[in-house]
């Protein structure tokens, strides 16, 4: 399945488990590990477990069997590595905390290498 395929049944999962707040983030060119990282947020422990569980089945029953899937017994970040595309499941406390988005950003990545320039005594 190809990942622009493998990232819309992602998505239409989340959705049909009313995930809160998805983002996607093309990272092709900023890694070579996955095409794409969804980020959602669930309501609590239990709804994130369900999330997970929804996005690994319906990928399976699509002919792609997730890699590995973490995290669903603590509660807080779980994820679906579906290879061409992972899934991050957050309680939002957990989303905020972590700011995967700005750490994926092309501006967040300028910003940590400014501030790497700064902090070892070079110019930004």
């Amino acid at each position: 399945m190809k990942s622009e395929a493998l990232k819309d049944l992602a998505i239409k999962s989340i959705e049909d488990m009313k995930g809160v707040d998805v983002t996607v983030l093309d990272v092709r060119k900023m890694t070579t590990i996955t095409d794409y990282m969804v980020i959602v947020s669930g309501t609590s422990s239990r709804h994130l477990k369900s999330i997970v569980n929804s996005v690994a089945v319906d990928a399976k029953n699509a002919g792609c069997t997730p890699l590995g899937t973490e995290g669903e017994t603590e509660g807080e970040w779980a994820l679906v590595d579906l290879g061409d595309v992972v899934v991050h499941v957050m309680l939002p406390q957990t989303r905020e905390f972590y700011q995967l988005e700005k750490l994926w950003s092309v501006e967040g990545a300028s910003e940590r290498e400014a501030a790497s320039k700064l902090g070892s005594g070079g110019k930004a």
